[in-house]
């Protein structure tokens, strides 16, 4: 028996729950961002690999882009605030399109895959840059409200195009 059910109340409020924070980060609301996470909050990007048909992995098991907590996550959005967040000065603008969700009940919460395009642009001479992705979250109710459990960014490409990965997907 599969321990994933889908229902159509879960998905909505999936759904809505990522445009809502799709939308905070693209306002550079990240205290409202941080506000949406769980305490126990775990947010990691595997280094994508390109490997053989068959090879049974396409992830460094061992390596990650970020691997990140509710305390790590607090401090590199209070890095921005600072004069030492070079990377974004000038600040990105980004605009987050998430299509594809899929959302399923779990013991644990709502299990939900979605698919991100993440536009970014730095100012007037750089190449505006996109990174495509899929997630996986699982998302809990706390006090009636979903919150963000674990994320898993799992990037497109082996080779990431962009200057630094001082944004969020």
């Amino acid at each position: 028996m599969n321990p994933l059910r889908y229902t159509e109340p879960d998905h909505q409020d999936a759904h809505q729950f990522l445009v809502e924070e799709a939308a905070l980060l693209d306002r550079h609301d990240f205290a409202g961002w941080l506000a949406l996470m769980c305490d126990d909050i775990r947010y990691v990007m595997p280094v994508r690999v390109t490997t053989a048909r068959g090879a049974a992995f396409d992830a460094l098991a061992d390596m990650g882009h970020f691997d990140e907590d509710l305390y790590s996550l607090r401090k590199r959005v209070d890095r921005f605030a600072t004069e030492h967040a070079w990377t974004e000065d000038p600040p990105s603008r980004t605009r987050h399109f998430v299509t594809n969700v899929r959302a399923f009940a779990t013991g644990d919460g709502l299990l939900v895959e979605s698919s991100v395009l993440l536009f970014r642009s730095r100012g007037d001479t750089r190449e505006a840059e996109t990174v495509s992705a899929g997630r996986t979250d699982l998302l809990r109710r706390v006090g009636g409200e979903l919150r963000l459990a674990r994320r898993e960014v799992q990037v497109d490409e082996s080779v990431l195009r962009t200057q630094n990965l001082a944004i969020f997907l």
